[in-house]
């Protein structure tokens, strides 16, 4: 450098070494300052032109461009990478991977000989072995463990049930919504009968999925007596905790979700076979008029119809006056002929017959057995109709009666019905809190009017006890309660609700009645 004679050279030199070396920027500065003051001179001696000013002077007119600047540094121009590798050390690693690739590889030069071999010899060099004598030779067979397991283990007996398996939730407690029930199993005897069956089942079966998960672990465990090969042969009924099976309660829906339902204790009962028995069942319809029918079941068609109207008024709770019969039977198809109570049931040609009271006054009695029958029938026609007024108009009169209520769930509850001629009330009574009744929604107490009251009748009637329907207008729409009580009670309440109505004549029951020959006539257009 120091040879270098031009001096505008040298400060541009200087000036790129600092801008590039240093990072605070004050050397440019120093630089520029320092290149402004002399740039003028040595302009001036590079044009030869002479100077006119003194050293002190600094140029006026001087521009900042006109100093030569350096290029931008920009961080592009820097490699703050990792150094790129020479070539020489990219062609020996390349020739380091070559020799590795060539030890695996191995190169062999086919050369064709001229020796020609007989077909003797060509057969020699590829022999067919034989291969029996290593076949007759006894070679030790091997028994893996998974084979000796099978045969030491017992023989599993064919469930029937095993497509219900899969609703077992004891492998997916924790990861999937499961529930557990204890299931007292009616069919066993002795102490098995005591304890309770522990499921677990899957949230989203059905109860008829839970019926056959039952009957699947039942199976396994070989429990006696084994079961029938059917799961709708079997039910679930509301048990007790002490395993009590509740029978005022009907067995669960087999269609619906068991989630629904909130028992934790319950009962597998087998179904009885209605199915079978229903042909061989008899029954004897006894209409009772403005009192409903009653069902008798009878054994045989040889049956005296005396025993018939005893069974009736048991049913109806009557009685036989010794004197006579204070009912006879009557044809359904025939009315006013009574039958003959010595004849039998299959002499009758029918089994609808209809009850009807006779009343015997003590005064007339033996000039009523002597009379004409027309005269009998004219006296029993007035009678009756003084009956039913009288019962009518006691109809209006309050009284209350103990009934059982069906809710949406088809389950019981106890309630107190009071019927007068101006409202119905329904009262509920306050229950033993067994596990049916945590269940239960309460039922709240509710009053309809009388006019609102569309009608009452008999729906059902078996062993002893006899359903009966209350319909009532609710806005516009036409609902209805179900009641269950004993034959006399059932037949009391039906008779006293349907005098009230009758003396009313309210407009809801006419539009009830008009709806329900539309709905006949129409269903009977469907028919034809």
């Amino acid at each position: 450098m120091a040879f270098i004679e031009d001096p505008a050279f040298v400060l541009s030199y200087l000036r790129q070494a600092f801008i590039t070396s240093d990072d605070t920027g004050m050397s440019e500065m120093v630089l520029v300052d320092e290149d402004i003051e002399h740039w003028d001179s040595i302009k001036q001696e590079r044009e030869g032109t002479p100077k006119t000013r003194s050293a002190s002077e600094k140029p006026q007119n001087l521009e900042y461009g006109d100093i030569s600047q350096s290029f931008d540094i920009t961080a592009s121009s820097l490699d703050w990478g990792i150094r790129r590798r020479t070539n020489t050390a990219q062609r020996l690693e390349k020739l380091k991977k070559e020799r590795q690739n060539q030890v695996r590889c191995r190169n062999i030069q086919w050369k064709e000989k001229s020796v020609d071999l007989s077909s003797e010899e060509m057969a020699g060099m590829f022999e067919k072995k034989d291969l029996s004598e290593k076949k007759s030779a006894a070679v030790p067979q091997h028994t893996s463990v998974l084979a000796e397991q099978l045969e030491q283990s017992p023989v599993l007996t064919n469930n029937p049930f095993i497509e219900f398996s899969k609703f077992d939730g004891k492998g997916h407690v924790g990861s999937t919504a499961t529930k557990r029930v204890d299931i007292f199993l009616t069919m066993t005897t002795g102490k098995e009968r005591n304890f309770p069956l522990t499921v677990v089942v899957l949230a989203t079966a059905r109860v008829q999925d839970l019926i056959g998960l039952i009957c699947w672990q039942y199976t396994n465990e070989a429990k006696e007596p084994k079961l029938i090969e059917n799961v709708e042969a079997y039910c679930l009924h509301i048990a007790e905790d002490d395993g009590e099976v509740d029978t005022d309660f009907p067995a669960l829906d087999a269609k619906e979700p068991f989630a629904k339902f909130g028992f934790t204790t319950l009962a597998l009962v087998e179904k009885p076979k209605d199915q079978e028995q229903q042909s061989e069942i008899m029954l004897v319809t006894v209409n009772v008029p403005h009192s409903g029918f009653s069902r008798i079941q009878v054994e045989s068609l040889g049956l005296t119809m005396k025993e018939i109207l005893h069974r009736a008024l048991k049913r109806r709770k009557g009685r036989v006056d010794p004197s006579g019969p204070d009912y006879v039977l009557e044809k359904q198809s025939q009315p006013g002929v009574c039958v003959d109570l010595d004849s039998t049931l299959d002499s009758m040609n029918t089994m609808e017959f209809c009850l009807v009271r006779q009343h015997r006054p003590p005064g007339r009695a033996k000039r009523k057995a002597h009379g004409t029958r027309g005269e009998v029938e004219e006296e029993t026609e007035v009678n009756r109709n003084m009956s039913e007024m009288e019962a009518s108009l006691s109809s209006l009169h309050y009284k209350s009666y103990r009934v059982n209520m069906f809710t949406k769930l088809r389950t019981s509850t106890i309630i107190q019905l009071g019927v007068s001629g101006e409202k119905i009330e329904i009262d509920p009574l306050t229950q033993h809190k067994s596990t049916a009744a945590k269940f239960l929604s309460k039922q709240k107490p509710v009053s309809y009017d009388a006019d609102l009251v569309a009608a009452c009748e008999i729906t059902d009637d078996k062993h002893g006890r006899e359903t009966f329907r209350l319909t009532y207008q609710s806005g516009s729409d036409f609902k209805h309660h179900d009641f269950e009580a004993s034959s006399s009670v059932a037949t009391e309440v039906v008779t006293k609700i349907n005098h009230i109505l009758e003396l009313r004549a309210s407009p809801v029951r006419a539009d009830y009645l008009a709806f329900k020959e539309r709905k006949a006539s129409k269903k009977h257009g469907l028919l034809s």
